[in-house]
């Protein structure tokens, strides 16, 4: 019979690679914004979301504060290294206004996270007051980070389109929430399963707008594209008028 620890080691490095899925999925939007050159609509805020939530969810496993938990540091330090790729190249293809709100954002996380590390490891002398009170901010900065799409659900709710909400960052936030729901349910732990348990139901929520305005995104996709050749075509018979005035003047 497989053993408890076993069995969460397992569900762990199964978080682990669904995390990394979850991280990564939002790859095919930056491609669309490399080669558009521009953010357009999308919002920050998911990736500065996910870039704290990683920077507390490392400072939870490392030692002197959670001990056994190096699943958790693993991913969550993975985590830091990718989502702060898609900061920059954010900043980079944003205008003025954006890039100063994500430079400002990042600068104010960077301070929390130094002053909370310094705080726990100069006034917390147990592994369990640290674990207590790191783990109460991670549940607050995990159910933001699921939360986060929220304000492109708004988006959607309005245009009735889903087409700035990435559907894989949805499906794979889902995913990831289930699995460390399980992992916190074999060795107990209550900051990890509260967070993600909020986090599976926002998903969801984000999966079912998701199916709502598939069909409708497509149907506006399509009529902005026939615009697009009707006034090509316009273009083109005007330009042909022209000349053609141009060809009979004297």
């Amino acid at each position: 019979m497989v053993s408890a620890e076993a069995a969460r080691t397992t569900v762990g490095i199964l978080g682990n690679i669904i995390s990394l899925f979850l991280f990564m999925s939002p790859v095919p939007t930056f491609v669309q914004i490399w080669k558009k050159g521009s953010v357009e609509r999308y919002s920050p805020a998911p990736y500065l979301a996910t870039m704290v939530n990683c920077l507390v969810w490392t400072l939870y496993g490392m030692p002197m504060v959670h001990p056994h938990s190096i699943l958790v540091v693993t991913i969550n330090g993975s985590g830091i290294a990718i989502e702060l790729t898609y900061i920059i190249l954010f900043f980079i293809f944003s205008d003025k206004k954006k890039r100063v709100i994500v430079l400002l954002v990042l600068l104010v996380e960077l301070i929390f996270i130094g002053v909370l590390t310094a705080l726990i490891l100069a006034l917390s002398h147990s592994y369990k007051e640290r674990s207590l009170i790191v783990g109460i901010i991670c549940i607050l900065f995990n159910v933001m980070m699921y939360a986060s799409p929220l304000v492109v659900m708004k988006l959607v709710l309005t245009t009735r389109s889903v087409e700035y909400m990435p559907f894989f960052l949805s499906l794979a936030c889902f995913a990831n929430g289930l699995a460390w729901s399980t992992y916190a349910l074999i060795r107990f732990d209550p900051f990890i399963l509260v967070p993600n348990g909020v986090g599976s139901a926002f998903a969801l929520a984000q999966l079912i707008l998701y199916a709502t305005f598939y069909k409708s995104t497509k149907r506006q996709i399509a009529e902005r594209k026939s615009k697009g050749q009707v006034n090509l075509s316009e273009l083109v018979v005007e330009g042909e008028d022209s000349a053609k005035k141009v060809g009979s003047a004297p």
